[in-house]
């Protein structure tokens, strides 16, 4: 199963139709939260509000995590090692209030952390792919190092 998640802030309408229009290619069901849409998919479950406990199991579950470029939902897919796909929310399309969508997107790719698209084709082409891997694993805890380096700030 694929999760694809919006966040809580405002709907995301381009990308939840953007995944219905791809979603007939994929042999694989998708469930999408999609909080207040207006746009009505044809080919995807979803669900407008899901509780904590009811996210979390359909991201425990999910073989693969499509998602806006949220920081917390790209925490956790690192932390519960899922792959993730993310497709930020452009401002300039009354999307978000700024472009830092775009920004994290930019450098979570740099870091070589999660699969970016930015558009129909580059989505299609990932969801497409079978071979699909986590990028980056993320413990609970800072590392050693990180932890090193605040205490010689901190002195």
């Amino acid at each position: 199963m694929i999760f694809v998640t919006i966040g809580t802030q405002a709907p995301f309408d381009r990308f939840i139709q953007i995944v219905d229009e791809i979603a007939p290619m994929i042999d694989e069901e998708i469930i999408a939260q999609v909080y207040k849409s207006e746009y009505v998919p044809k080919n995807i479950k979803t669900v407008d509000f899901l509780a904590p406990d009811e996210f979390n199991k359909l991201f425990d579950t999910a073989r693969m995590i499509v998602s806006h470029a949220g920081m917390g939902t790209i925490i956790s897919a690192m932390q519960k090692q899922k792959s993730i796909i993310i497709f930020p929310r452009i401002a300039k399309l009354g999307e978000h209030r700024n472009e830092h969508q775009l920004a994290t997107a930019k450098k979570m790719q740099e870091l070589g952390y999660v699969y970016v698209a930015n558009n129909k084709e580059e989505l299609q082409e990932l969801l497409l792919r079978k071979d699909l891997q986590p990028l980056h694993q993320l413990g609970k805890f800072a590392s050693r190092s990180l932890i090193d380096d605040l205490c010689g700030v901190i002195g």
